[in-house]
């Protein structure tokens, strides 16, 4: 019997063509804020399609109920359409909804909140207030992080144009990809200051020969770069790179220090990890504070590298507004603040209340709560650091007493059934449920509703030009 193996060929599988679709109008916005038509009774998704748009589109997936498509002509533009402001609008990953005017972006997004409690929630909520909507569209983010690579994404029109382009990039993914990187000129999302950094970095280390990182073999010194700012005016920049070399890490950040004497906290992280991963990373500061400071109303936050606060403070400011309103506290309500990051909301309520128990899975969070509150001279808050289902059980209830109010502010997953079954045993008299998944909140609702009745529905819109939406609901028990 012979050793040898046998060889096969490996084919590629081809791609499957399907029939374009013609004369196809879009009638809806569904999830992922696709397009949504009907033809022939099957369910088509198409990728920066709006309502009213009259295309030819090419399916490039289909499932037994319905299909993914692209646009391939625009026949007629729906009268929501307006031109994008961005020379990457397309290839970006980001802002997918440039091509909407603004108030229709407002108007699709709180629909899609209507929706989820509908079709998910099974619940019909009458009272839903009309939308708030940012009154600054563009430059409005306290934070974004840059991605190195020597492997530059180039869109078609730069193939075919013949040009030379260096191969290294600073920018986003572009949507679907992971390996590569497209080059950012201008980004309309945060303080113009970012495009001076951001582009000034890049010109030092192409010139200067520093190597960007390869993502797919994990090769290269630079890696990522992370900016935030505050409405005080505070800048905090963070360069991470893979390589432990001191003198090139001085070389740049010293380039950086030097050239914009305005950044308040300059820091550095090693990460030889193969993921962009930073909260088990060490950080180091470079130059100035460790920290910015952030003020929402009376409360100053400090925000450090790893910290998690809302990426828009101004809106931010509007979301505590209503939370305040909604849970409409008093000097004797105890309440539970859930998943508080570094304590944002617990501080925003705490002079209303008698007092707050907040809990947040990240420990770096909560010694940035622990410092806000002594920044704040704030005595009546106290936090804890571990996942709410782990931490929100019978014994925790008995150690704080039966919460008056609990705030709930979970990520895109949601509540851990955990905590719902928790919350329903203890029967708090109010739940403020702030969420940034209506879909996941709309199944948690339906959850509570053998205890509770939505008596308040205010959708809030943090991103412009995504399809994002935050939403706030009051449950009362009755």
């Amino acid at each position: 019997m012979s050793c040898t193996t046998k060889k096969y060929k490996m084919r590629r599988k081809k791609r499957k063509e399907y029939p374009i679709l013609e004369n196809v109008e879009i009638t809806a916005i569904a999830a992922e804020g696709k397009g949504l038509a009907r033809v022939d009774n099957f369910v088509v998704f198409v990728d920066k399609a709006i309502p009213g748009d009259v295309i030819n589109a090419k399916i490039i997936q289909k499932k037994k109920d319905y299909a993914h498509a692209e646009i391939i002509d625009l026949l007629k533009p729906s009268n929501k359409r307006i031109d994008s402001f961005c020379e990457h609008f397309g290839t970006c990953g980001g802002c997918k909804w440039q091509h909407v005017d603004y108030k229709y972006q407002l108007e699709f997004k709180a629909n899609l909140v209507d929706e989820a409690f509908r079709r998910i929630g099974k619940m019909n909520i009458e009272n839903i207030a009309p939308i708030l909507g940012c009154e600054e569209t563009v430059f409005y983010r306290n934070k974004l992080e840059f991605t190195f690579s020597n492997r530059v994404w180039l869109t078609r029109e730069q193939i075919d144009s013949g040009e030379s382009f260096d191969k290294n990039a600073l920018g986003f993914h572009t949507s679907g990809n992971f390996a590569s990187i497209l080059q950012i000129n201008e980004c309309y999302l945060q303080d113009e200051k970012v495009n001076t950094i951001r582009n000034a970095v890049y010109k030092f280390a192409v010139e200067n020969n520093f190597t960007f990182y390869n993502l797919k073999y994990h090769e290269g010194f630079l890696r990522n770069l992370i900016f935030r700012n505050t409405t005080l005016n505070e800048w905090m920049v963070t360069l991470c790179v893979a390589e432990n070399d001191m003198e090139k890490i001085n070389f740049i950040m010293n380039f950086i220090k030097d050239s914009f004497p305005y950044i308040t906290s300059l820091n550095y992280i090693i990460n030889t990890k193969k993921n962009d991963t930073i909260y088990d990373q060490e950080v180091v500061t470079f130059y100035g504070r460790n920290h910015i400071i952030e003020q929402l109303g009376n409360v100053q936050y400090k925000i450090s590298t790893k910290s998690f606060f809302q990426t828009n403070s101004k809106q931010a400011k509007r979301l505590y507004d209503i939370v305040k309103d909604f849970g409409n506290f008093t000097k004797d309500d105890l309440v539970y603040d859930l998943y508080c990051g570094t304590g944002s909301i617990a501080l925003y309520i705490a002079n209303d209340c008698k007092k707050v128990v907040g809990i947040e899975q990240i420990p770096d969070a909560i010694v940035d709560a622990n410092f806000n509150a002594t920044l704040n001279k704030i005595d009546n808050c106290v936090f804890h650091a571990g996942t709410c289902e782990d931490i929100l059980k019978e014994d925790f209830i008995v150690q704080y007493s039966t919460p008056d109010i609990v705030v709930v502010d979970p990520p895109r997953a949601g509540l851990h059934e955990k905590v719902i079954n928790v919350l329903l045993e203890a029967a708090p008299k109010k739940i403020v449920y702030v969420s940034c998944n209506p879909a996941t909140q709309a199944r948690d609702v339906l959850l509570f509703s053998e205890k509770y009745k939505v008596t308040k529905c205010q959708p809030v819109d943090m991103f412009p030009h995504t399809f994002h939406i935050e939403n706030v609901v009051l449950l009362e028990l009755v």
